[in-house]
């Protein structure tokens, strides 16, 4: 078996199926070539996980409680609803960028989870955006940020920094963490009142 140093068997055909979903998408990757690519029969798989979907179901879950980590954090900023959301769309983007592959599928390929596990990740998403309207609202109220739609605004921030996946390159002049505070502020002095 491929094995990348310092990771489980388990771990291991997760990372590769990670790859794989991303490559070639959740629905025509299959579990042939993902023992392909890792050397080994196909049956000998069935050892690590019990199915494709199973794999899924880690890689949506694991991140969408790597976001929502992010976002308890929030709870210890008070009363500075900008700082709030700065802090926001850095985690956000921090979290997309610890991972770009799982973020892809996180992104793209959750919509292939059957139920329950489709309907219990969507209301995890709801909730996500639901705390990003609050803190806009509450913004907004404040004088802060300009009277938007604050579902398209939200909608908006969250497509601007979920793209940084396609085109985030190790190598450029930024690391994660400069990158996020770039884009957070960028998105942030584009909504501010003054």
């Amino acid at each position: 078996m491929i094995r990348d140093a310092g990771i489980s068997k388990r771990d291991n055909v997760i990372k590769q199926a990670t790859r794989l979903f991303r490559e070639k998408g959740y629905a025509s990757a299959s579990m042939r070539d993902l023992a392909k690519k890792l050397g080994i029969e196909a049956a000998s798989l069935y050892s690590h996980i019990k199915s494709k979907e199973e794999i899924l179901q880690h890689i949506c879950f694991e991140k969408a409680d790597a976001f929502n980590e992010k976002l308890n954090e929030l709870e210890e900023i008070k009363n500075n609803n900008e700082k709030r959301l700065e802090q926001f769309l850095i985690g956000h983007v921090e979290v997309l960028l610890s991972d770009t592959d799982s973020s892809a599928v996180f992104l793209n390929e959750w919509k292939h989870l059957s139920e329950p596990h489709y309907s219990r990740l969507n209301k995890m998403k709801d909730e996500y955006e639901s705390k990003l309207i609050d803190i806009y609202r509450e913004g907004k109220v404040e004088g802060k940020f300009i009277d938007l739609n604050e579902k398209l605004s939200v909608l908006t921030m969250l497509s601007s920094v979920n793209w940084v996946i396609n085109w985030y390159r190790p190598t450029g002049t930024l690391n994660p963490h400069e990158l996020a505070k770039a884009l957070a502020h960028r998105i942030i002095h584009g909504i501010m009142t003054k």
